[in-house]
C-alpha cells in the first residue's frame, strides 16, 4: 500500500470512528466540563414506606430477593440489573434511570424512590452507573477514542505539510497537561 493510500485510509478511518462515537464524545465532555465547572445536577427524592415483615440484611443470600419485595410493596418495577451493596446502604442499578436506596440510619432501614434530572442521568453515564449495554459501549468508545486520537496524529505527522504544526500542537498539549495536572497548585 502506498503511503498516499495508507494515509486515505487513515483519514477515512478516523473521520468514520470519530463520526460513530460523536455523541459518546459529547456526552464525555459536557458532563466533565459541567461537573468541573462545579454546575449540580438535580435528584428528586421521595421517602417511600418499609413494608413491615421485610427484613434487611446487606449479608444476605436473599438480599436480592428482599429488594424486590420493598420495591413491589410499593408499587414499583423489579426490574433492577444489580445492587450495590454497603452495610448501610444499597442502591437498584442502573441510577441513570429512577432507582431505589435502602439506608440504614440510627438502627432503621429507610427507603427512598430517586428520580434523577437529565445532567444526573448523563453524569451517572458517564461514570459507567447505566445499564450494561451502555457500559460495553463506553468501554469499546474509550478504545475507538484512543484509535481516533492515535490515528489523527499520525495522519498529520505522515502529511509533510502538517508535520511541524502537528508535533507543535501534541508538544504544547502535552505541556500544558503535564504542567497543570502535575506542577500547578
Amino acid at each position: 500500500m502506498s503511503r498516499t493510500k495508507a494515509r486515505n485510509w487513515l483519514i477515512l478511518a478516523h473521520l468514520l470512528m470519530a463520526s460513530a462515537l460523536a455523541p459518546a464524545f459529547l456526552l464525555v465532555a459536557i458532563t466533565g466540563a459541567m461537573d468541573s465547572a462545579g454546575i449540580e445536577a438535580e435528584l428528586r427524592e421521595t421517602e417511600l414506606l418499609m413494608p413491615t415483615g421485610v427484613s434487611i440484611d446487606p449479608d444476605s443470600s436473599t438480599i436480592k430477593r428482599d429488594v424486590e419485595d420493598v420495591l413491589s410493596a410499593n408499587g414499583l418495577a423489579t426490574n433492577f440489573e444489580s445492587l450495590r451493596i454497603k452495610p448501610d446502604l444499597i442502591t437498584t442499578r442502573p441510577t441513570s434511570r429512577d432507582f431505589v436506596r435502602i439506608k440504614k440510619a440510627d438502627g432503621e432501614w429507610t427507603v427512598t424512590l430517586n428520580q434523577p434530572d437529565l445532567q444526573y442521568r448523563m453524569m451517572e453515564l458517564h461514570k459507567g452507573h447505566g445499564p450494561a449495554a451502555f457500559k460495553t459501549y463506553l468501554i469499546t468508545a474509550g478504545i475507538a477514542l484512543f484509535l481516533v486520537i492515535l490515528g489523527g496524529l499520525v495522519v498529520g505527522l505522515m502529511a509533510k505539510p502538517y508535520r511541524s504544526k502537528t508535533s507543535a500542537a501534541f508538544a504544547a498539549g502535552t505541556a500544558v497537561f503535564a504542567v497543570l495536572a502535575f506542577y500547578s497548585d
